[in-house]
C-alpha cells in the first residue's frame, strides 16, 4: 500500500481515540474521514466528518457509499466506535442492555467490515484496525460486559485476518490499557441496579478515579495505530502504552494464579469497604 494520500475511515472520531487517530493519520498524509453519530462538523480539524451509527445498516452502508462516491476507494478502516457500563455486577445490566452494548462494540465492527471489505477486495489491498483493549484478553470483575466484547473483537478480527490475508487485506487489533479520555464519563448506569453490589461499587470508582489520573493520552494509542496502518509486515496484536505492555507479558507468562491475585489485589475486590474509609 501507499500509504501517503490513502483514503482511511475512523468510526467514533469526534473524541478521545478516535480523533486522536484520526489526526494522527491526517498529519501522516492519509485523507481521513471520521465519524460520529451527530456528524459533528469538520471545522477546526484536520480531517472530514461523516454521520455514521455503527448500530444501523442503513447508517453504515450509507456513509460507505458517500466516502465510495466522494474518493472511489478505501484504504484503511479504523474501528474505533464503543461504548461501556459503569462498573457493577454483570447481572445489573438486563438484556437488553447487554444487547446494546454488543451491538455497538461488537457488531457495530460486524457492520462496518461487511461494508468496507468489497471494495478493498476489489482494490486487493486493505487494512483493518479494530481497537480492542487489554481487556480482551484479561479479566475485568465488574466490567464483564464490556470485557467480553473485547474478547469477542480479539476471536473475530484473528479469524478475519486469515479469512482476507490472500485478498491483500491485513486486520489487526489496537490493545490499549486505561487511556484518559471522556470515555469513562459517558458510562451507561446498569439499568438493574442490587444493593448486593452498592459497597463494590463505590469502591471501584474510587480505585478507577486515582487510576485515571495516571492513564495514557489518546495521542499513545493513535501512534500505534499509524505504525499498524503502515507496517509491511503487520502484526495480529499490538499493546497500546506501557502498562498494556506489561499486563501483555504477564498474560502470557506469569502463572494464572499469580494474575488471578493480582487483579483482585489491585481492584481491592476482597476488601471494597476499604475504599468507602
Amino acid at each position: 500500500m501507499q500509504f501517503n494520500g490513502s483514503i482511511a475511515l475512523v468510526t467514533g472520531a469526534s473524541s478521545g481515540i478516535g480523533e486522536a487517530t484520526a489526526q494522527r493519520l491526517a498529519l501522516a498524509g492519509y485523507k481521513v474521514y471520521g465519524t460520529s453519530r451527530r456528524g459533528t462538523p469538520s471545522a477546526q480539524r484536520n480531517f472530514e466528518m461523516l454521520s455514521l451509527d455503527v448500530t444501523s445498516d442503513a447508517s453504515v452502508d450509507a456513509a460507505v457509499s458517500e466516502l465510495i462516491r466522494l474518493e472511489g476507494r478505501i484504504d484503511l478502516l479504523v474501528n474505533n466506535a464503543g461504548f461501556g457500563v459503569a462498573p457493577a455486577g454483570a447481572e445489573e445490566s438486563s438484556i437488553e442492555q447487554a444487547k446494546a452494548i454488543f451491538d455497538t462494540n461488537f457488531f457495530g465492527i460486524h457492520r462496518m467490515t461487511r461494508a468496507v471489505v468489497p471494495h478493498m477486495r476489489r482494490q486487493a489491498q486493505g487494512r483493518i484496525l479494530n481497537i480492542g483493549s487489554v481487556l480482551g484478553f484479561l479479566p475485568m470483575p465488574y466490567g464483564a460486559l464490556y470485557a467480553a466484547t473485547k474478547h469477542a473483537i480479539e476471536g473475530y478480527s484473528e479469524s478475519l485476518d486469515h479469512e482476507l490475508r490472500t485478498s491483500g487485506i491485513r486486520v489487526s487489533v489496537i490493545e490499549p490499557a486505561y487511556t484518559r479520555t471522556r470515555f469513562d464519563a459517558n458510562f451507561l448506569a446498569p439499568d438493574a441496579k442490587l444493593e448486593a453490589y452498592r459497597d463494590v461499587r463505590a469502591s471501584l470508582d474510587k480505585v478507577l478515579t486515582k487510576v485515571m489520573a495516571n492513564a495514557d493520552e489518546p495521542a499513545v494509542v493513535a501512534e500505534v495505530v499509524l505504525r499498524a496502518a503502515n507496517a509491511v509486515q503487520p502484526k495480529l496484536r499490538y499493546t497500546a502504552g506501557g502498562l498494556a505492555n506489561r499486563l501483555r507479558l504477564l498474560r502470557r507468562f506469569a502463572p494464572a494464579g499469580l494474575v488471578d491475585a493480582g487483579i483482585r489485589k489491585d481492584l481491592r475486590l476482597d476488601d471494597p469497604k476499604e475504599m468507602r474509609s
